[in-house]
């Protein structure tokens, strides 16, 4: 499987999973919270910042129903996509916002205008939410720029990725790939952290997770199954005003994540072989482990036994394992109960060690 190259970083085996903290419409069409959620990113560890960008006309109608009617605010579907929109210069303060705070910016794209005002942007990389990665002309308009693309699974039959993939691999593109459940939401049992795998085999690139269970524990399990990026919902309380708030974490947890992220990675790219590591902890292993001493006072000359010795911890001394070779042999000095037997108590008859 190929690593890809996003904006100077690798993505993919042997290197640190990428971590996606998407907003999404969380900012509820506000530019200071968009700018706050970035600084709440940055602070959390995270690697990108996700964004949407909608323009109302160019995407939908006024006849687009609501899903779920969650607004209080806007009368439409379309008014709600209206009122998310930011001009080219707003998304541009928060594109170099971000990079200001050591983020990856990227944005959603989900119409052929949005792709256009991302290309003046200088936008680094794709994600194609799943419900487009079936609009094959859109896929094509971004995999012509040669930047890497990211496809989301969510809503997406596999002969849909197929072709997907194929559009951007045949463009020049570096490709990704999430399993992603679209659910908000996600119970476990809809992850599908088994398809992580799948899809590694399919389409040989670097896979990742794009997670709305609302929860850090998808995420964990994935980074350790190899998967490459981690891509999941934001938010600052479960208590805000949003469609995707119970499918997020907030920055305590997105802080959480990114650190288990990152001790993950240390782990799997760290092999350890388990003798060195034991000979290593060998002054440790003098302190807790135990060894024959004497069970009563003994006298110089006295003929050892088995029965004259009980383990316990001492520090330093002969290995109870030894204890029917150390049996028979003559001490050469008196020694105390407790007392931790060694060679120099010993005659000179044939060494247990």
């Amino acid at each position: 499987m190929k690593s890809i190259e996003i904006d100077g970083r690798a993505v993919g085996p042997g290197h640190r999973p990428l971590v996606i903290a998407e907003v999404a419409q969380a900012h509820d069409g506000s530019l200071n919270m968009a700018h706050a959620f970035i600084d709440a990113i940055a602070d959390a560890g995270a690697d990108a910042v996700k964004f949407q960008t909608h323009i109302a006309a160019a995407e939908s109608t006024i006849h687009e129903p609501w899903r779920i009617r969650f607004s209080r605010q806007d009368e439409t579907r379309y008014a709600y996509w209206k009122r998310m929109e930011f001009t080219l210069a707003q998304w541009a303060g928060l594109k170099e916002h971000a990079e200001q705070r050591g983020l990856l910016f990227v944005s959603s794209a989900f119409s052929p205008e949005a792709v256009d005002l991302l290309i003046r942007l200088g936008i680094r990389v794709w994600k194609v939410a799943s419900g487009e990665v079936a609009s094959t002309a859109l896929v094509r308009q971004m995999a012509a720029t040669r930047l890497p693309v990211l496809l989301s699974s969510g809503m997406s039959r596999m002969e849909e990725m197929d072709r997907a993939v194929a559009i951007s691999r045949d463009a020049g593109c570096g490709v990704g790939v999430f399993q992603c459940t679209t659910m908000y939401p996600c119970p476990p049992e809809k992850v599908g952290l088994n398809v992580l795998a799948e899809l590694q085999a399919r389409f040989g690139c670097p896979v990742g997770l794009s997670d709305h269970s609302g929860r850090v524990f998808a995420g964990l399990a994935a980074v350790t199954l190899g998967a490459s990026m981690i891509e999941l919902h934001v938010t600052f309380s479960r208590q805000m005003f949003g469609p995707d708030v119970l499918s997020s974490v907030t920055f305590p947890e997105l802080a959480q994540l990114t650190e288990g992220v990152r001790a993950i990675h240390t782990m799997l790219s760290t092999p350890v072989e388990k003798d060195a590591t034991a000979l290593e902890m060998d002054p440790m292993r003098r302190t807790f482990q135990k060894v024959l001493v004497t069970a009563r006072p003994l006298a110089s000359g006295s003929r050892l036994a088995v029965e004259d010795f009980v383990v316990k911890k001492a520090g330093r001394g002969i290995s109870p394992e030894l204890v029917q070779r150390i049996a028979g042999r003559v001490l050469v000095r008196d020694v105390a109960a407790d007392h931790p037997i060694s060679e120099a108590d010993l005659n000179a008859e044939s060494s247990p060690i």
